[in-house]
């Protein structure tokens, strides 16, 4: 796989929104809630530990983009 085909199906992976994955019902990852603690103290803020995998991913992007962590051009 060229470097352009391996980029364009990462992105393509991030494109569906977390609240349609099949999967997206079940608790988070034990790295989801370890990215996300990591995320909420450099916030400030507090993390609900009994968030879905779906929740946990859009609060993920929700902690990046106020800590600053999140991807250039997102």
């Amino acid at each position: 796989m060229d470097k352009r085909t391996q980029e364009n199906a990462q992105e393509s992976n991030m494109i569906k929104d977390p609240k349609d994955w099949t999967t997206g019902d079940e608790p988070m990852t034990g790295a989801q809630r370890s990215y996300l603690q990591t995320l909420a103290e450099e916030a400030h803020e507090e993390v609900d530990g009994n968030m879905t995998k779906a929740q946990a991913a859009q609060r993920i992007d929700e902690l990046q983009r106020k800590t600053g962590r999140g991807k250039e051009g997102h």
